[in-house]
């Protein structure tokens, strides 16, 4: 160890760990350890460090600069060591402190929280809480200083935790000084003897004493035996044995006391207010001296003893020696600070220890004067167990003292305290306002919406830092509630209604419902029902609300085919044929589009031949015929030269013509935003043929279910169709040379009348075919009308059929939602949703290809398309296409449109029919 200088004061962690010199003479004399704690403030005057300087007539502690260690925000003890006097001063600051409380307000950031403060402070309270017990354990004398002249009775509950705490670990504390060489008694007790406290106040500019020395307002003439603050000091002295007492703070039997007072002295010093002008007590004070040095007889002194001898001098005259004997004008004169303190001190360097007991039988308190290596050995010890943590074979015991803090928290945080009554008093009625008004089983927005109102109710009783763990714990009792039995199915339907089930499990395939697990084991149910048509249309039947896809546009139509339309003749659409026993469904790497997966270069190459099948220049028919629209079978005496090229160019694979995946389907719909290359496992579409054309009759209309009267009614598309006259056959007109057999628009033939080559007479005939086509609509409850267009409903009153061309809806997007005429009694309007397309195709050399494209929501929602694009309709027939009931992509459902929500986001694109005229093969 090294040797430790004290001329300058020290840490006490330094002060033990450190060996200190002692004269030989003075190494077996006892040791009077003097403990200073309590406040300061900003406000003039001397501070607790000055206090030691005037104890110890020597400037020890710097009035303006930090502590010697560093300072922290933590508690710390400073140790000063005077071998002269025999006593070691600890000066003990803490967050009570002005310069600590600035260091421990800068430690803090601008983003704690209220309640992280409160626990940082606390913190530090508990760090002083601890400090102050090694204090009371290891001193003999205390000294509590306060910045002003009123007692804090906060210090009442402080003590009474520390009393709690030392009843707590003095186990502990035996257990770590078991081995010390330390008499029994002070082993027993933890403590050389029941420490005395002292008071110490700092006076303000209130109090002032005339020149007379009686008390100003009062009477001149009578002076008191007692100056004002003499006569404070005994007030305070009654006030804090009073509170002190009537708390049980302080007993008869001074050894189970936490500290002591005495009985017969006096134990609380007012330190008088500093002179408002310093000029003036320095020049009074310099002239003392000067008259002292005159009239000084004795031997001259030089260094240091000479001011102190000076110092000493200056209190003599000044205060008069004796406080109890000298008076002035029959008032007795003040004491010192030195001397009310000494007194004490010399009843421990004297060994006569403290008689503070009282009562009719009052027991004697143990005392001991240690040496200060026996000294250092006991506090070396209660410092590594209260304080440093740091010793090895200590730090069990450390750990235990450390758990039994907790009971500081019922006498020190007493906010804390309030604020968790009141916090608790609070849940209930939080706890109040969330179950009001609630149904059996509830959703997840209805148990935010009852949390919120709980909450706003819990925050207008809770208050204090406990406020936050208390909310935190009406969320847990909230959503416990919640969860207990209470938790309504999360599942919306297809059609955006929730199940009406409490949380339950679907059942897995081959698994039968059980209602008496827990959770339950059920189907979704909304009880929501509506009437549909089968795909033909000619059977209407109740139809469950759909939570999938599949029991939406597969499975209930599945069920109606076995009743009506199994057994018509249909175009089938390509679905997913499986190659392995579990296919899965394709992730989100598989949905790849597979020009992503091959590179940039591959798709252009791909590319490429349809390309060059747009630009090459060619024979011009070609060209005129994509123009006109026909089919590449009328095109067979041009499949010549580089028409040939092209047709085995489009021979090519290409992205959209590639084998599809056996291994992977697609979950969900076929739409505009799909991978290339997967397809579902069923169809939401249908086409199937009802009959021949004519099994359509337009003076009747459609001869089905459901129908509002006139609106069963297709609407007529006129083609024309040019033929070659009768004079014409014979003529020996070349079929497969230039343009004079497909002549382009808006030029005239070279076989008109006038011209030359005989064709005067030849006449054309134009024959028109007739195309039927309907969109046909249906709402929830069955009713189904054909639309005219966007915002008008067919209305047939009288024979004839529908008078309106289908032009204007095969030319315009049509709406997929539409309000219902037949509107109800409630106030909420029904929506007729698009369900079939009727087409009647003629007996004539017409090609209609079908290409259906759904937009059912706005963007970005994705255009919606059967899983095989550009159907041609065979001639003479009545085909019915049924639209899917819901759309659903992988990610989820597109529901219906809302109340105030616009309809035009919800639509059929034009050109979902195309009709050609194919030319007949020639004879």
């Amino acid at each position: 160890m090294k040797e430790v200088n004290m001329s300058f004061p020290v840490s006490m962690g330094a002060l033990l760990k450190a060996d200190l010199q002692e004269d030989a003479a003075s190494r077996d004399e006892g040791l009077c350890v003097v403990g200073i704690f309590g406040k300061s403030n900003m406000q003039p005057g001397p501070p607790k460090e000055s206090i030691i300087n005037n104890l110890a007539d020597k400037h020890i502690f710097s009035l303006f600069g930090g502590p010697e260690d560093g300072g922290t925000a933590d508690s710390h003890i400073q140790a000063f060591y005077s071998q002269e006097s025999r006593v070691l001063y600890l000066l003990l600051s803490s967050v009570c402190d002005s310069r600590q409380l600035l260091r421990a307000c800068e430690s803090l950031s601008a983003a704690t929280g209220h309640s992280d403060a409160h626990d940082f402070w606390k913190g530090l309270d508990r760090q002083h809480c601890l400090h102050l017990l090694y204090m009371f354990s290891v001193c003999h004398v205390l000294l509590l200083v306060h910045p002003n002249q009123t007692f804090d009775v906060t210090y009442d509950r402080l003590f009474r935790a520390l009393d709690a705490l030392r009843q707590k670990v003095l186990p502990l504390i035996r257990a770590a000084i078991k081995d010390c060489p330390v008499s029994k008694e002070w082993k027993v007790n933890c403590r050389p003897c029941p420490p005395r406290l002292l008071f110490v106040f700092q006076m303000n500019g209130s109090l002032k004493v005339s020149a007379n020395g009686s008390e100003s307002g009062g009477n001149p003439d009578k002076p008191k035996k007692h100056s004002p603050r003499r006569r404070l000091q005994h007030a305070l002295e009654d006030q804090i044995y009073r509170i002190f007492r009537k708390s049980r703070v302080l007993t008869n039997q001074s050894s189970n006391c936490l500290f002591t007072v005495p009985a017969n002295q006096a134990f609380v010093y007012v330190i008088p207010a500093v002179d408002e002008d310093p000029v003036g007590a320095l020049l009074g004070q310099l002239r003392s001296n000067c008259i002292l040095c005159e009239q000084d007889t004795v031997t001259v002194v030089s260094g240091p003893r000479r001011y102190q001898q000076m110092r000493r001098s200056v209190r003599q005259s000044s205060f008069g020696g004796d406080p109890g004997s000298m008076s002035m004008g029959g008032q007795l004169v003040d004491c010192s600070l030195k001397e009310f303190l000494w007194q004490h001190v010399e009843l421990v360097l004297t060994k006569k220890g403290f008689d503070d007991s009282v009562g009719r039988n009052p027991q004697p308190s143990h005392f001991e004067l240690p040496t200060y290596s026996k000294w250092v050995q006991v506090a070396s010890r209660l410092h590594q167990v209260l304080i440093s943590n740091t010793e090895e074979e200590l730090a069990e015991l450390a750990t235990k003292v450390q758990g039994q803090l907790k009971v500081l928290e019922a006498f020190l945080d007493a906010d804390t305290k309030f604020s968790e009554n009141r916090c608790q008093k609070a849940l209930p009625l939080a706890h109040s306002a969330y179950q009001s008004n609630l149904p059996h089983n509830y959703t997840t927005t209805v148990h935010k919406n009852q949390l919120a109102q709980a909450l706003r109710v819990y925050s207008q009783h809770a208050r204090g830092v406990a406020f936050q763990r208390y909310a935190l714990q009406l969320h847990e009792d909230c959503y416990k509630f919640w969860s207990n039995g209470h938790q309504l199915c999360e599942e919306r339907s297809l059609t955006d209604q929730h199940c009406v089930h409490k949380f339950h499990l679907l059942p897995q395939p081959g698994e039968k419902p059980d209602l008496d697990r827990n959770p339950p084991i059920m189907n979704h149910n909304s009880r929501g029902r509506s009437t549909s048509s089968c795909n033909c249309g000619r059977k209407q039947a109740p139809r469950e609300d759909p939570f999938d896809i599949q029991s939406a546009n597969y499975d209930f139509y599945q069920i109606l085919e076995e009743k009506c339309c199994g057994k018509l003749e249909r175009i089938e659409f390509p679905v997913f044929q499986p190659s392995t026993p579990d296919p899965a469904p394709a992730c989100n790497q598989a949905q790849r589009l597979p020009s992503e997966a091959s590179g940039s270069g591959e798709a252009e190459r791909l590319k490429e031949p349809s390309t060059a099948q747009s630009h090459t220049p060619g024979d011009p028919s070609l060209s005129l015929a994509l123009s006109l629209g026909q089919s590449t079978d009328s095109l067979g005496p041009y499949a010549d030269g580089d028409g040939t090229e092209t047709q085995v160019q489009q021979k090519r694979p290409s992205l959209v013509d590639r084998q599809p995946s056996t291994v992977e389907y697609l979950p969900g719909m076929m739409h505009s935003g799909c991978p290339k290359g997967l397809l579902p496992k069923f169809s939401s579409w249908s086409l199937v043929k009802l009959g021949p054309a004519k099994s359509y009759n337009c003076h009747t209309g459609l001869e089905q279910p459901g129908f509002l009267p006139g609106s069963s009614f297709l609407l007529p598309w006129d083609l024309v169709i040019r033929s070659r006259s009768e004079e014409d056959t014979g003529l020996t007109e070349p079929l497969d040379g230039g343009t004079s057999s497909w002549p382009a628009p808006n030029k005239t033939l070279g076989g008109k009348r006038g011209s030359t080559g005989g064709l005067g007479r030849s006449r054309r005939r134009d024959d028109t075919a007739r195309i039927f086509v309907g969109f046909e609509y249906e709402d929830s409850r069955g009713r189904r009308f054909i639309s005219c267009g966007p915002d008008k409903i067919v209305k047939v009153l009288g024979p004839g059929g529908a008078k309106e061309p289908a032009t204007r809806v095969l030319n315009t997007d049509m709406p997929l939602n539409i309000q219902s005429p037949s509107q109800g009694r409630g106030l909420k309007p029904h929506f007729a949703q698009l369900a079939r397309l009727f087409i009647v195709v003629p007996d004539a050399p017409l090609e209609v290809t079908l290409n259906p494209q759904v937009l059912p929501g706005p963007p970005p929602c994705p255009v919606f398309h059967p899983e095989k694009t550009d159907i041609v309709l065979p001639p003479d027939g009545l085909w019915v296409l049924r639209f899917p009931y819901s759309y659903a992509t992988d990610r989820g459902p597109c529901y219906p449109p809302k109340e105030n929500q616009p309809l035009n986001n919800y639509k059929v694109l034009r050109g979902i029919l195309k009709a050609t005229t194919a030319n007949p093969p020639p004879q």
